[in-house]
């Protein structure tokens, strides 16, 4: 049978049903695995649950857990999650943003992808970032130039989400965040860190007027924060809707800050006014008895499933943590799927996208074979699925910013959420107590890539960039939840979320142990992650069979994850490497 693209919202037990039946849904054992610590279904409609939340401050998941309480639903939750982040976490999201949402629906099985991807100005070209000289302009000059920012769509996307999943008024979503903004947070240590290199590196005037003391000096751990302007504009959207933000002197605002100062951009009024979220196809595939479902293009879905594929088709699974085969195995298996993902992954309404052939059975089964007894000097060379186009090698540059959350509310309904302003603190640029994103920088800088074919993620008017985001729901073979999971980090969320995800499901290991993991994030020829944290002969076993594990860019994980296990426990992990939680409801009488 095929093995197609899920349509959004079509029910998933049928696409199972039909993996099993052909024989694509195999137990552990067939597929040369130990069976690992069970994960099972969440309690399924009519059948209350825990509600459950892990984000990347806990400020957000009480906001999360506070919608919950009042009986709002994971629709709802995600909501306040959102504007609480964009106020505690502003180097990482806010509304001024996009994102990817994955939501899984209870009551009939649905699985539902949405893009909120930021789109470029319909007067955007290929040469948006080139400059007078000919040559790409230098990354930080364009991430703080007007050009690199795309029409958000963060609000928006959640806005049609609420409107057909919510429970709860969504004018009663955001008073506690504009209280909290008014009375001022307290700085965490990580913001001040990043207030700090913000501050020292950057020439954002915006920002270093919002960051600074009134001696001048920038804000410290424990200062506190208030941002009066922001609790005015949530108070604007909870009576106006999101299109507080795409109309109106909001609008003109943002229409006037990207296009001030140097290399200005062509963001319009009705760029603005024609916004709209997607729903995109949710792409889902088997991985032994579970099945992983993620956004389709231009999100990573496609490469984090190829990755996993691979990862079938070695022993990896009857390894562990602490054997360096499994851990060359890993590596390799990125590579390769990096190769192809940077090289086809764009825009489907402006490129195509070889989404079947990247994922087909006897692709996987070619591909996996260039995971060699050693891992190849230099790059991996992208494969030719079947379907795919003539794109250029790819360049495009992401950076390691962004933040992801989950919810699952007490009818079982589930949110997994990555979001974003891309580079910390976005542009650097803000409009009435937020900052605008840098997105348009997740494009490619030259329209040809070095080979001199087209880029597939060239700037192109109303296109949305690729990108790294890779929200995950992991369902059984019945399409029942299991659980749910993703990560910030730039081009290494593919990389985060499929290591926890073996952690999790190959080696059985409890949720939070499989995001505390090591990261390795092996891209090109670069072999990138947390050297010093990897067990005892690990790295000495990697560089034996090639891989030299270097510490640096890479090791920026926000992993947040949940799992359902056989003994009806919630088995939740918030990334240690930030300052979140993972926190349960107690269950419902």
């Amino acid at each position: 049978m095929s093995t197609g693209l899920l349509r959004g919202g079509a029910p998933i037990r049928r696409l199972v049903a039909g993996l099993v039946s052909a024989g694509l849904l195999v137990a552990p054992a067939l597929a040369g695995a130990p069976a690992p610590t069970a994960p099972t279904a969440a309690p399924q409609a009519g059948v209350q649950t825990p509600g459950f939340v892990a984000a990347a401050n806990p400020m957000a998941v009480e906001a999360g857990l506070a919608v919950l309480r009042r009986g709002g639903s994971a629709a709802d939750a995600a909501v306040a999650v959102q504007v609480m982040l964009g106020l505690v976490e502003p180097q990482s999201s806010g509304i001024g943003g996009g994102g990817f949402l994955m939501y899984y629906e209870a009551a009939t099985g649905k699985v539902t992808a949405w893009n909120g991807r930021e789109t470029a100005p319909a007067a955007a070209t290929a040469t948006l970032f080139i400059g007078p000289d000919g040559a790409p302009l230098k990354r930080p000059e364009a991430i703080r130039s007007g050009r690199s920012t795309g029409v958000p769509g963060a609000m928006a996307m959640l806005e049609a989400v609420q409107a057909r999943h919510g429970r709860l008024p969504w004018n009663s979503l955001f008073e506690d965040t504009a209280r909290t903004a008014d009375a001022g947070i307290v700085v965490t240590p990580r913001l001040a860190d990043q207030i700090r290199k913000f501050i020292s590196a950057d020439k954002s005037p915006d920002g270093a007027r919002y960051f600074s003391r009134p001696d001048g000096g920038a804000l410290q751990t424990g200062d506190l924060l208030k941002n009066p302007a922001y609790a005015a504009v949530l108070r604007r959207m909870a009576s106006e809707g999101a299109s507080a933000l795409y109309t109106g002197d909001i609008a003109e605002k943002i229409v006037a800050r990207t296009h001030a100062g140097a290399y200005p951009g062509s963001m319009t009024l009705a760029d603005l006014a024609a916004y709209r979220p997607q729903e995109i196809e949710a792409l889902c595939r088997p991985y032994r008895v579970w099945v992983l479902c993620a956004p389709s293009p231009p999100a990573s879905g496609v490469g984090l499933l190829e990755l996993m594929g691979l990862l079938e088709r070695t022993d990896i699974a009857s390894r562990g943590p602490t054997d360096p085969q499994a851990w060359y195995l890993f590596a390799e298996a990125s590579r390769v799927m990096y190769a192809d993902r940077d090289r086809y992954v764009g825009d489907p309404r402006f490129v195509s996208v070889p989404v079947e052939g990247l994922l087909t059975p006897a692709y996987l089964d070619e591909r996996v074979k260039a995971v060699g007894e050693r891992a190849r000097p230099g790059v991996q060379v992208a494969g030719n699925p079947p379907g795919a186009k003539v794109v250029g090698i790819d360049a495009t540059a992401e950076v390691p910013g962004t933040t992801h959350f989950v919810i699952v509310d007490r009818w079982g309904d589930a949110v997994s959420m990555t979001t974003t302003v891309e580079s910390f603190f976005g542009s650097g640029r803000m409009v009435e107590g937020f900052f605008l994103n840098n997105q348009l920088t997740d494009f490619s800088f030259r329209p040809n890539e070095a080979d001199g074919a087209p880029a597939a993620n060239a700037v192109a008017g109303g296109k949305r960039p690729r990108s790294s985001m890779t929200p995950v729901l992991i369902l059984d073979r019945q399409g029942r939840l299991v659980g749910a999971i993703g990560s910030p980090g730039g081009n290494a969320i593919p990389a985060y979320v499929a290591k926890t995800l073996v952690g999790v499901l190959d080696w059985g290991l409890p949720m939070q142990s499989a995001i505390d993991l090591p990261n390795l994030v092996a891209r090109g020829p670069d072999f990138n992650g947390e050297a010093q944290k990897f067990p005892p002969g690990v790295v000495e076993g990697l560089a034996a069979r090639g891989v030299e594990v270097k510490r640096g860019y890479g090791e920026e994980s926000g992993l947040h994850g949940v799992i359902f296990r056989a003994d009806g426990m919630i088995d939740g992990g918030a990334d240690s490497r930030r300052e979140g939680q993972a926190r349960s409801l107690t269950p419902a009488p």
